[in-house]
């Protein structure tokens, strides 16, 4: 069977609002417009299915209509789903402001999805060359965190552990937090979560990447990625070893940048497990998020077809 990626990153739906500005606080604004559609892990699980790879969904899901919206969405898009509805709740959902210039502002109410099982994870069993995707959102939950920390320490070395510590890192016990980064294979993350994991508030580029390799407790080949927005990323470790290189992304017209991180990192995990080479999928998973940002809505992760033509270029940089 071809090689999988497990996400364990929990969906719930976005009620996403266009409007001109953030109102202050107590104040009130017109929005322009508004929808309502799966989001969060739903955005990684179909950039990976939209690269040709399968995808399974192992984190739990709620019985009423936003489960059942993200059931028929990930459906429609060939992802296949671990487990029954949980019988007791709903899945979550998030408020999402988005501004004229694509910066989004979240409010989220959790759901069943923030309290996955061991048992849960019992439905899902990666064997070596798979990958498993796992958010600081969920290892923040108590309890989903708990459970996800104890399974991914049963894992079979083979297998790849990518985390994205997401916004609300500093939610998760530091414990935790460093339990599972020392079982990490892949680490991406945004330039204001590496500051916020390192200290090093002034830092970009690679020193902010150099930071994130020294200060944190990672396995000593853990592929590390700095996502650096319309800037591209930089990258260490892994299939790179010592050497850092930098991918720059397209200049676009952003539109909505929602679901722009998981577009980069499912479509870099899907690239990965089909045996591409990392310096290749992370060109690929640059140009990706970059079409991604000129798309309205959250799960805007390009097609495979789409970036067939695309000619992966990097550089190789020093660290600092």
């Amino acid at each position: 069977m071809a090689e999988t990626v497990y996400s364990l990153v929990s969906m719930l739906v976005d009620v996403a609002v266009d409007v001109p500005r953030l109102p202050q606080r107590g104040g009130d604004v017109f929005a322009t417009g508004t929808r309502t559609v799966p989001g969060a892990g739903f955005n990684l699980a179909v950039a990976v299915a939209r690269q040709g790879v399968r995808c399974v969904y192992g984190a739990p899901h709620g019985t009423g209509p936003y489960g059942d919206l993200i059931r028929r969405g990930l459906a429609a898009e060939g992802v296949e789903v671990a487990g029954t509805p949980r019988g007791n709740g709903d899945s979550g959902f998030c408020v999402a402001l988005v501004e004229p210039d694509g910066e989004r502002t979240f409010v989220t109410m959790p759901g069943v999805e923030s309290m996955t099982t061991l048992d849960d994870l019992a439905a899902i069993d990666p064997l070596a060359g798979d990958a498993v995707a796992v958010s600081g959102y969920d290892l923040a939950y108590p309890g989903s965190g708990p459970a996800l920390a104890t399974w991914l320490d049963r894992l079979p070395a083979e297998v790849l552990v990518a985390l994205d510590p997401g916004p609300l890192l500093r939610e998760v016990p530091a414990e935790r937090m460093d339990r599972v980064l020392g079982r990490t294979t892949l680490l991406t993350l945004s330039q204001p979560e590496a500051r916020m994991a390192t200290g090093a508030d002034r830092a970009t580029g690679v020193a902010l990447l150099d930071a994130v390799r020294h200060r944190l407790p990672l396995p000593p080949r853990a592929l590390i990625v700095l996502r650096e927005g319309p800037a591209g990323c930089v990258a260490t470790g892994g299939g790179l070893g010592e050497r850092v290189i930098a991918v720059a992304a397209p200049r676009v017209k952003v539109v909505d940048t929602t679901g722009a991180g998981d577009a980069h990192t499912g479509v870099l995990l899907a690239r990965l497990v089909a045996g591409c080479r990392v310096e290749e999928a992370l060109a690929v998973a640059t140009q990706a998020a970059a079409l991604a940002v000129t798309r309205l809505g959250p799960a805007t992760s390009p097609a495979l077809a789409e970036l067939a033509g695309i000619d992966p270029q990097w550089s190789t940089l020093r660290l600092a």
